[in-house]
């Protein structure tokens, strides 16, 4: 029996992660968000892991508003440095596991074939530069026991993210301009939970710590992930694909997000899932909450 402390609770992984553990019920899953338990409090951190007597930690909480990231460096710095700091001095020193979430932001996205593990991170924004403090805090304190996922593009039937944005703007408007010229692996939430309490199996039965990339296959552009949106939704708005250029940001994407998967299938048999499958189920489950409302 393990007592899993996962936090950012209220967030799109969060939210997957308290389906999923109904389906482990000799462990006990304990979810918090910034109500619950203030992460940037090392203190605060160390009693509340105490008290519970937590043997495995998953953190989701991050700071994931990318632009105005730009204007609020020392709070994103708190959640995605500082607090991670936190869990990777706790974890060591009461060798507690660390599942922790990253991002395809801590690349420039200049490459022209997927990232691997290996490849040197170059943050273009905030986010990404403070996402990439929190993994070298990890890598400097506690590794052996910590495993980063990083990841791209989260979707689920939770929160905000681009699938429910699409299916709003693609109910309203007859034609929609989406950037055609950034590339990646849209992944579902779910499929990132399924894969965390894998992880959580593999450390406890002495299974490696490292960094590994987890994103949904097949490669795509971001007009084209929409346009398979409004396909499967039923719905007839068009789809014009744009340049990056045409639709500027606050803080620059990168343009090639794509993340080699085979080094996560070779250490723990974990396979990059098929995102248009994932997208299938996340529909259903949104029509079935809008029919419950």
């Amino acid at each position: 029996m393990s007592n899993i402390l996962v936090t950012g609770g209220n967030g799109q992984l969060g939210s997957e992660l308290k389906d999923v553990s109904a389906r482990y019920p000799n462990d006990t899953f304990i979810f918090t968000d910034v109500a619950e338990l203030d992460i940037c409090n090392h203190n605060t951190v160390k009693e509340f892991i105490i008290k519970k007597e937590i043997n495995i930690i998953i953190n989701c909480a991050a700071y994931t508003a990318v632009d105005k990231a730009e204007e609020e460096f020392e709070l994103s710095n708190k959640i995605n440095h500082l607090a991670v700091k936190n869990f990777a001095s706790i974890a060591k020193e009461y060798n507690i596991k660390l599942i922790h979430v990253s991002t395809d932001y801590v690349f420039d996205g200049t490459n022209h074939v997927p990232y691997q593990e290996t490849d040197e991170p170059n943050p273009q924004s905030v986010y990404g530069v403070t996402k990439l403090a929190g993994e070298n805090a990890i890598q400097e304190i506690n590794p052996s026991n910590t495993v980063i996922i990083r990841t791209s593009w989260v979707y689920s039937s939770y929160g905000n993210n681009f699938v429910k944005t699409m299916l709003r703007l693609g109910g309203e408007r007859s034609q929609l301009n989406v950037v055609g010229d950034q590339v990646g692996g849209p992944t579902s939430a779910s499929s990132i939970a399924r894969s965390a309490v894998t992880l959580i199996e593999a450390l406890l039965k002495g299974a490696a710590g490292g960094t590994f990339h987890f994103a949904g296959i097949p490669d795509v552009s971001w007009a084209e992930f929409a346009g398979t949106i409004m396909d499967l939704a039923g719905l007839s708005c068009e789809i014009a694909p744009i340049l990056s250029a045409d639709y500027p940001m606050g803080s620059p994407r990168p343009l090639n997000s794509r993340m080699d998967g085979s080094a996560l299938l070779e250490a723990y048999g974990i396979p990059r899932g098929d995102w248009a499958k994932d997208l299938e189920h996340v529909l259903t489950e949104l029509a079935e909450k809008s029919d419950a409302t």
